[in-house]
């Protein structure tokens, strides 16, 4: 009856506050799809009607804002988008770095790690699960910030030379525009309200909250880019595993090889090159173009 499909989705409610009617709805469908629910506004309707719907100011948006690149026909893995939430300090003083990690197409959430430094090592260790547990993508989306790219050539960091080096293309968005990012950063402004108000006493428990949110995300919250499905409905893992040692570097015959050395330079005719400090001991090529080039 109808005090049992009410009740139904304010207990839905109460467990997930945030959630409009369009998800719940979505959710308690998919676990009774023989009820008659009501219509979006009804429930809406019942949501006001008991104090649970919180006005919101409605954003100016800009004008000249350049929209997000398309992803809804790209297919799984295909692409990944990452970044880093920012930084804030749990209850205990240190600073927590949530380094996220997600799917272009589905919105799986492959990883939320609440890292306490923001390096390299500590990050290419959490792409490192992520590549045993999902395999490779083809590419990965970031921004032009450490350690997914430096100032140096092409923006070469030492994390996007090893992408490179198991075949996965780097793909930075343009600097200053976040909104190339778009899907992630709204995903971003999610994660924060679910999982970090109030942070947690210390990083460990932050994690385990990020678990959590990251189950209920791609399990069980609808999302209206994928037709009010979960991400896991429509995220299959990557054919291409993680090799055990990086392939080798093989060059052409007619190219002059050299080693970049801890410095990231390389000897040319007696003399030092600084070519880049993410090659240090990578073999590098030089081709000619033209005579002397």
């Amino acid at each position: 009856n109808e005090a049992d499909l009410v009740e139904t989705l304010l207990a839905l409610r109460r467990r997930h506050p945030r959630w409009g009617a369009k998800k719940l709805l979505a959710v308690a469908a998919r676990r009774d799809p023989r009820a008659a629910w009501p219509s979006r506004s009804t429930v809406g309707a019942w949501l006001k009607d008991r104090g649970l719907v919180v006005p919101h100011r409605r954003r100016e948006r800009s004008p000249h804002a350049p929209a997000s690149p398309p992803t809804a026909s790209t297919p799984v893995n295909q692409v990944w988008t990452t970044d880093f939430k920012g930084e804030y300090r749990t209850r205990d003083g240190r600073y927590c770095y949530p380094l996220t990690l997600r799917d272009g197409f589905s919105r799986f959430v492959l990883r939320c790690d609440a890292l306490l430094h923001r390096t390299t090592e500590a990050t290419r260790r959490g792409f490192e699960r992520a590549f045993r547990e999902y395999g490779l993508p083809e590419r990965i989306r970031s921004d032009n910030g450490s350690p997914f790219a430096s100032p140096g050539l092409a923006g070469l960091s030492q994390l996007s030379v090893w992408w490179m080096r198991l075949g996965i293309r780097p793909e930075r968005i343009a600097p200053g525009h976040p909104e190339q990012n778009g899907s992630h950063e709204q995903f971003h402004s999610v994660l924060k309200a679910a999982t970090t108000r109030p942070p947690s006493v210390h990083c460990l428990a932050q994690q385990q909250r990020f678990r959590r949110f990251i189950r209920e995300y791609n399990e069980e919250r609808p999302h209206e880019a994928l037709e009010l499905q979960p991400p896991a409905s429509c995220y299959v893992p990557s054919r291409r595993a993680l090799p055990s040692q990086l392939p080798p570097i093989d060059y052409a015959g007619h190219m002059e090889v050299r080693r970049v050395d801890h410095n990231g330079s390389i000897s040319w005719k007696n003399a030092p090159l600084f070519v880049a400090t993410a090659l240090a001991g990578h073999p590098v090529a030089f081709e000619g173009i033209d005579d002397g080039l």
